[in-house]
């Protein structure tokens, strides 16, 4: 007679970290440019990143950007998130919400701006020089939805996963 043991259950999906916890890493990392300011790549068609480092509950990408260069419109699957420009300037747009309209923000060294879940915003670079950029995100990323801004407001036309990016 054979005994079978019962399966362990699953551990658990680890708990996200909160908007601050993100702003706190991107901010411990910036402060240390030592660990990533060699990595740092210019590219003339997209934005180069790189993700330094990936774990259960978080990731942290490093990104450059260049005048003119844009994310777009986009969400960020659900993940919350925090980022901190390290080095030059760049404006973030968001809609401050159906009454308010479209909301510009100068980020200038050192900002740091963090958001929840469903937070949708575009980055971009309208300065004369590069600028880097420390982003964290938790849960990891796993997709991104792109948006288009309209009369009527954002309307979303794609949705992206990993190998995307």
């Amino acid at each position: 007679m054979s005994v079978v043991s019962p399966e362990a259950p699953p551990a658990p999906a680890p708990r996200p970290l909160s908007p601050d916890d993100l702003r706190a890493i991107v901010r411990d990392l910036a402060q240390r440019p030592d660990e990533w300011i060699h990595r740092v790549r210019l590219a003339s068609g997209d934005r180069w990143y790189e993700r330094l480092a990936a774990g259960p509950e978080h990731e942290v990408w490093l990104i450059s950007w260049l005048p003119g260069q844009s994310t777009g419109f986009h969400d960020h699957g659900g993940s919350r998130g925090a980022f901190t420009v390290a080095l030059g300037e760049l404006e973030e747009l968001s809609l401050a919400g159906p009454q308010d309209g479209l909301l510009i923000r100068r980020l200038g060294p050192g900002t740091e701006r963090s958001f929840g879940a469903e937070y949708l915003h575009d980055v971009r670079n309208t300065g004369g020089g590069p600028a880097v950029t420390i982003h964290a995100y938790s849960p990891p990323l796993s997709e991104m939805s792109r948006y288009e801004l309209r009369a009527g407001g954002l309307v979303r036309t794609a949705v992206e996963g990993p190998e995307q990016w």
